[in-house]
C-alpha cells in the first residue's frame, strides 16, 4: 500500500479562473438578483427559461434558428433561456406559437415546491455507522431523496485513536473535504494524506476509511451521492 502525499496543482490565476465556465451553469441558469427583487419572480423566470430551452432542444433548433422563427433577437432569446430577463405577454405568446405548445406549458414547474434541508449548527442527528468506534462521531447534516436517488451529507469528528478503523463500502460516489487535523485515508489500494483544505472524491464500492489519525482532532465533511434505484 503506497501513500500518495503529492499536492494538487497550483491554484490558477484569477484571470484564468474567471475564464473557466461555471460547471453548474452548463446544465442550468445563473443570474444576478437585487435584494429587493421578489423570489417568486425569479422562480417564474427560471421556469420559463428551463421550459423554453428544453422545448427548443426537443425541436432540434439552435438559439439562432429559434429566435428567427419566433421573431425576436438571438440575444433576447439567450437572456430568456438564462433567466436574465422577464418576458412580456407578447413574447410569451410568440414563444408558445413557435414551440407549438400552450402558453401555460412555459410556466410548468414554477409552482412546484423544491426540497431543501437546513440544519442549524450542532443540531444534526447523531448516527451510528457500522464499525463506529468510540471517539468517532457522525453528524447528519442533511439527506435528500429525489425521485430515484439520494444525497447524504455527514460532518465526521474523530477525537480518539484506536487499534482498528472501519472500512466502508457502499454504492455511489463519496466526496470527502478536510476541515481540521491530519489523517491518512485509504481507498482501494491507495492511501492519501489529507490535511485541511484537501478533498477526495471516490467510488464508494472501493473499500475506504481512515488508516492513521495523524493529528487529532479531525473533522471532515462526507457527501455521498447514491445511485439511481430501479423501480
Amino acid at each position: 500500500m503506497s501513500i500518495d502525499k503529492s499536492r494538487a496543482d497550483p491554484v490558477p490565476t484569477r484571470a484564468a479562473a474567471s475564464d473557466a465556465p461555471l460547471l453548474r451553469n452548463l446544465a442550468g441558469t445563473a443570474r444576478e438578483r437585487h435584494p429587493s427583487e421578489p423570489l417568486e419572480q425569479l422562480e417564474l423566470e427560471e421556469a420559463i427559461a428551463r421550459n423554453v430551452r428544453l422545448l427548443r432542444m426537443q425541436h432540434g433548433l439552435s438559439v439562432g434558428d429559434m429566435a428567427e422563427k419566433v421573431g425576436i433577437s438571438k440575444a433576447m432569446l439567450s437572456k430568456i433561456e438564462n433567466a436574465q430577463t422577464s418576458c412580456s405577454l407578447s413574447t410569451l405568446a410568440r414563444l408558445a406559437v413557435g414551440l407549438d405548445v400552450p402558453v401555460t406549458s412555459l410556466f410548468r414547474g414554477a409552482d412546484a415546491e423544491r426540497p431543501a434541508a437546513f440544519v442549524a449548527q450542532g443540531t444534526g442527528a447523531q448516527i451510528v455507522r457500522a464499525g463506529t468506534k468510540e471517539g468517532h462521531e457522525y453528524e447528519l447534516l442533511g439527506s435528500l431523496r429525489g425521485e430515484h436517488k439520494r444525497l447524504e451529507c455527514l460532518h465526521v469528528t474523530l477525537t480518539e485513536k484506536s487499534e482498528t478503523y472501519p472500512l466502508f463500502q457502499h454504492p455511489g460516489t463519496e466526496f470527502v473535504y478536510m476541515l481540521e487535523g491530519v489523517m491518512d485515508y485509504s481507498h482501494s489500494r491507495t492511501v492519501y494524506r489529507l490535511t485541511p483544505g484537501d478533498s477526495l472524491q471516490m467510488d464508494g464500492e472501493g473499500a475506504h476509511g481512515p488508516v492513521e489519525l495523524v493529528d487529532l482532532p479531525i473533522r471532515f465533511l462526507s457527501v455521498i451521492a447514491f445511485p439511481e434505484v430501479s423501480l
